[in-house]
């Protein structure tokens, strides 16, 4: 996955947001001979772990649990479970498997995920699964894209939009990404930022990988289950 710095970016900041490290970054950005001095405008590769068959060991996101405070003393709440359990914790039991290990498995999320999805794409095939396993989705109402997901959840009466400041881990929020989009699920707060859970492209090899994260793209929604 490529970044286009923006006007106050620091490459401590930005390796913070994409689980990755200062010095890998620069190992991935030769142009970089400064790790202190970086400009607006530029294109950065963000590096991870490649796409292997194994999950990184010792690695884990922030630490969030539901009830945490956000802005203006909003609280994010457990969030809301489908028949089958919770899609946050779902999604949170997978953390750092990189997306082609995770569609190898035969049973659960992996199961659910179609394997034909190429490995920099499969977001909405992982939120997805995700909703499959806690009973809040069929398996018609799976979608590999990120509007055909939406489109789903806007035509499911169990399903509701709501504001980011009432989003509650799980839910479903889809945001704008340069010319295209990501879908991913709300993670709850973290020093009054929003945290999002899903299959990001963070490997040097622009495959995915499940993390937690903040992201500063617009959002066009955010669905919650209503039951």
């Amino acid at each position: 996955m490529s970044y286009r710095i923006q006007s106050g970016d620091t490459l401590s900041a930005l390796a913070k947001r994409y689980g990755t490290s200062v010095d890998a970054l620069q190992k991935a950005n030769p142009q970089i001979k400064n790790v202190d001095l970086i400009y607006a405008g530029d294109t950065l590769k963000l590096p991870g772990a490649t796409d292997g068959f194994d999950s990184p060991s010792g690695r884990t996101g922030p630490n969030l649990t539901g009830g945490v405070t956000g802005p203006s003393g909003t609280n994010s709440g457990e969030g809301v479970k489908g028949p089958n359990g919770s899609p946050f914790d779902i999604a949170r039991s997978h953390l750092n498997k990189n997306a082609g290990s995770l569609k190898l498995e035969g049973s659960g999320v992996g199961a659910d995920m179609e394997d034909w999805v190429p490995n920099n794409v499969n977001c909405a095939n992982f939120v997805s699964a995700c909703l499959e396993q806690a009973g809040q989705i069929t398996n018609g109402q799976h979608d590999n894209s990120v509007m055909g997901l939406q489109s789903k959840l806007d035509a499911d009466p169990d399903f509701k939009r709501v504001s980011l400041q009432d989003a509650k881990p799980g839910d479903v929020v889809s945001m704008k990404v340069g010319s295209g989009q990501h879908v991913v699920m709300f993670a709850g707060w973290q020093d009054g930022k929003p945290q999002f859970i899903g299959s990001n492209n963070v490997n040097s090899d622009g495959s995915q990988r499940i993390t937690i994260s903040s992201m500063n793209y617009p959002i066009m929604s955010v669905h919650q289950y209503q039951g």
